[in-house]
């Protein structure tokens, strides 16, 4: 299918998708990698962490079959996302560059609100400083849930929930978020999207707001 006209270009975009555990990320990054395609553009689906040898760390530690303190987490949250940057196999400069739209679940953001939390902002923004100077989303979608409805939809859909899934925790998640997005609003091109609809009314709203985004950028 040809490329829809509005949104041409030689590189690939990059879309990065944010948001507490529970908003759907997942699932609305997989329903816009669709989209994309039938749209005509070549698209990569990928997330954080990766599975090279940092992210297999992180994932231990995330699961709790490891304990480490938070500024260890963000310093190899920091380290993993520099190697899914500059991999030469399935980096994801390298595939924006070869004119491969690249869809992530979680970015920088993710460190600057989870791992926040613990520590100082600007200390973890510093810590992610080589990868935003590097490489910074065409836009980031961030889907908006109240943490009462992430429990619902957390408690529905797990087998088990992890230590900080818990409603107070997320509502220090997502006010970091805000916090985040307002430090770095002259850096950064944020969609607030309201998550808490049906999911297929969330990804159309996404569709809607991301292709004018992008093709404003492109003008």
């Amino acid at each position: 299918m040809e490329r829809e006209k509005d949104m041409q270009g030689s590189r690939g975009y990059f879309i990065a998708f944010e948001g507490i555990d529970g908003s759907g990320k997942s699932t609305q990054a997989r329903i816009l990698a669709e989209r994309m395609r039938q749209a005509g553009f070549p698209c990569y689906q990928t997330m954080e962490p990766t599975d090279g040898p940092v992210g297999l760390l992180l994932r231990q530690i995330l699961t709790g079959r490891m304990q480490a303190d938070p500024g260890v987490i963000a310093a190899l949250f920091a380290a993993d996302r520099l190697d899914h940057l500059t991999n030469q196999v399935n980096g994801i400069v390298k595939k924006i560059e070869e004119g491969v739209t690249v869809i992530t679940d979680r970015y920088y953001f993710s460190s600057y609100a989870y791992h926040s939390v613990d520590l100082p902002m600007d200390w973890v923004i510093q810590a992610n400083a080589q990868s935003s100077g590097m490489l910074r989303p065409s836009v980031t979608v961030f889907l908006d849930i109240t943490p009462e409805l992430a429990m619902e939809r957390i408690a529905a859909n797990r087998a088990h929930q992890e230590l900080f899934e818990k409603k107070p925790f997320l509502e220090q998640v997502r006010g970091k978020y805000k916090e985040a997005f307002e430090k770095q609003k002259a850096q950064e091109r944020v969609l607030v999207v309201d998550g808490s609809r049906e999911p297929q009314e969330v990804a159309d709203d996404i569709w809607v707001k991301v292709k004018g985004c992008l093709a404003r950028g492109r003008a």
